[in-house]
């Protein structure tokens, strides 16, 4: 009986392990557990937003507003994988995405895992990790 426990208790984990959020090895992206929940960073931990102001792998996001919220950036060659993509940018630049959506840094964000620039304008949000291996915001 106590095998059979141990060995039900062990599948469950099993299973909880596997609704993790999955991000491939060649995104600089991981999740980080904040005050707002299990959120996207980039490698340094450094929370990651999206704009709603901008179209699915289109960023509206240049000047003034590129500077407070600079693109998490991608090389030239990089390629996307899973939910992640690298954008174009008018400017030439590329850009990393998650479902298309455009995705940034908050140069007010000062510690890894600060989330100030959550609601920001009412445009600005944190992309939160769910339990089915997705992403909502």
């Amino acid at each position: 009986m106590k095998a059979m426990i141990a060995t039900a208790a062990a599948l469950t984990l099993v299973a909880c392990a596997s609704t993790a959020t999955t991000i491939p090895d060649n995104v600089p992206v991981e999740t980080r557990d904040t005050s707002l929940g299990t959120i996207l960073t980039d490698e340094d931990g450094m929370t990651l937003y999206l704009y709603t102001r901008d179209d699915k792998g289109v960023s509206n996001c240049y000047d003034r507003c590129a500077q407070n919220w600079p693109p998490l950036e991608a090389s030239s060659n990089a390629q996307g994988a899973g939910k992640f993509s690298v954008i174009e940018r008018r400017d030439g630049t590329h850009q990393w995405a998650y479902e298309g959506d455009p995705l940034y840094l908050w140069v007010n964000d000062q510690e890894p895992g600060d989330v100030t620039g959550q609601g920001v304008g009412d445009v600005w949000f944190v992309i939160e990790a769910d339990s089915s291996g997705g992403m909502s915001y």
